[in-house]
Order: structure tokens, then C-alpha cells, then sequence
């Protein structure tokens, strides 16, 4: 399908998924994120694009959300691809961190308007982010709902069984100082808040249970731990 025959902005998911734009969009972020470690990976990408689906789908079946009726779709498959392209933490010598998703979209045929809405939506999904411009955060979330969905889906990838696994990996590669105790503590630091700061109900609802698993894997850490003041009575 071609990508003129139809509205880009208004089509349905197969639809969308047909065109030349996500398809390059597809291609070029699997290609970005290969230079990625296995924290932040392809893999991490097509789990937040899937989760971004499941969190769409699953609330727009709830009666009077009127809040989802304005969500645009491809905005927030597109975000969700782009959300760690310029990413601070991985960004290379010489890319411009704050228009590089911008100007590759306008690069691919988008409008000068959705690609700024789009690239405003991917600047605001981070937790740093919120945490320093939390009004930001907040007026761009009534403005551009797809934020809430793309938010809510990379943060679910940050927490439960593939989230300790992330937490690891990233300690392993940009955190080694912090060890192996510090990977834990960043549960309680970080990880364990994200069920609270959900903007969906389904965000909040999938979020309660990868919780509980952050919060089951960190009793069995300090009890395996505790060995190190074991002391046994008698002359030991």
C-alpha cells in the first residue's frame, strides 16, 4: 500500500503498519538500537511498541474514557519506535539530542506539525524528565494523550521480571560502580515508584503485578544477603 492512498494520520493499525513511513521508521530504529546494550536494545523497543497496543486496546474498551477518543494511533506507534533515539544516555558525538527525531520524521514526508508532536511526545516520556519538569510533563499529557500510552508502556518494561533483568544489564554496562547491592537499591530508589505515577488504567492495573515481582525478587536478594552477618553460636 502506498503511503498517498491513504491518510497516515487517521488509518488503522494494519493499515499504518503497510506504509513506507513505518517501515523506514522500523528499519531505522532497529539499526539505531543495535548499538545499544541489551538494556536498552531492538528487543526493548518492540516490547514498549507492543505494550503501547495491548494499553490502547485494552483502554479504549473501557466505557467513557472519553480521554482515548482523541489518541491518535500512528502517533503513538511512531513515538513509541522513537522514544530512545537521542536518548542522553546513549546519544553519539555529534547528534543533535533535541531534534534528532524531529527532523527524521520530516525526513521520511511528515508534516512539520506531527512531527513536532511526535517529537514532543518522545522528548516528555522519560522519568527524569518528569521528575525535573513535572508541569511540562503535564500540560504535554493534556494536550497529546498518546503520551500517557507510550509512558505507561516503557515504564512496564522497566519493572517485573524483564525489568530486573534491564536493571542488571544496564548496571553491567553504564553503572558497574554501583554493584550488584546498588542494582537492588535502584528498585526501591526508582523502580518500585513507577506503579504510582501510571497515567492509564490498564498502565496501573499491568503495573500492580510486575511490582509485587520487583518487590518478591528483592526479599529473596536480602535474605540470600543476610548470610554476611550470619554468625554461628558457639567458637565458629
Amino acid at each position: 500500500m502506498e503511503d498517498s492512498s491513504i491518510d497516515i494520520t487517521t488509518c488503522s493499525q494494519s493499515e499504518f503498519e503497510a506504509t513506507k513511513l513505518y517501515q523506514s521508521i522500523y528499519g531505522y530504529v532497529e539499526a539505531y538500537m543495535s548499538n545499544y546494550d541489551a538494556s536498552h536494545d531492538f528487543n526493548h523497543i518492540l516490547r514498549v511498541v507492543a505494550l503501547a497496543k495491548k494499553i490502547f486496546y485494552l483502554e479504549s474498551q473501557l466505557p467513557l474514557n472519553e480521554n482515548f477518543k482523541s489518541v491518535n494511533w500512528p502517533t503513538v506507534i511512531l513515538a513509541a519506535f522513537l522514544h530512545d533515539v537521542g536518548d542522553k544516555k546513549y546519544v553519539k558525538p555529534g547528534d543533535d539530542a533535541e531534534h534528532i527525531v524531529r527532523d527524521l520524521l520530516l525526513s521520511h514526508g511528515c508534516t512539520r506539525q506531527w512531527a513536532d508532536t511526535i517529537a514532543t511526545v518522545v522528548k516528555n516520556v522519560s522519568f527524569s524528565n518528569e521528575i525535573k519538569n513535572p508541569t511540562q510533563v503535564q500540560e504535554v499529557l493534556k494536550k497529546h494523550p498518546e503520551l500517557a500510552i507510550v509512558q505507561d508502556a516503557d515504564r512496564l518494561d522497566a519493572i517485573g521480571a524483564v525489568g530486573i533483568a534491564r536493571t542488571f544489564a544496564f548496571g553491567a554496562v553504564k553503572a558497574s560502580a554501583r554493584g550488584l547491592q546498588g542494582s537492588v537499591e535502584h528498585f526501591v530508589e526508582k523502580l518500585e515508584n513507577l506503579e504510582g505515577m501510571m497515567k492509564t488504567d490498564m498502565g496501573r492495573q499491568l503495573a500492580r503485578e510486575r511490582t509485587r515481582r520487583l518487590k518478591e525478587f528483592r526479599g529473596w536478594w536480602e535474605e540470600e544477603e543476610s548470610v554476611l552477618t550470619w554468625k554461628a553460636n558457639g567458637s565458629i
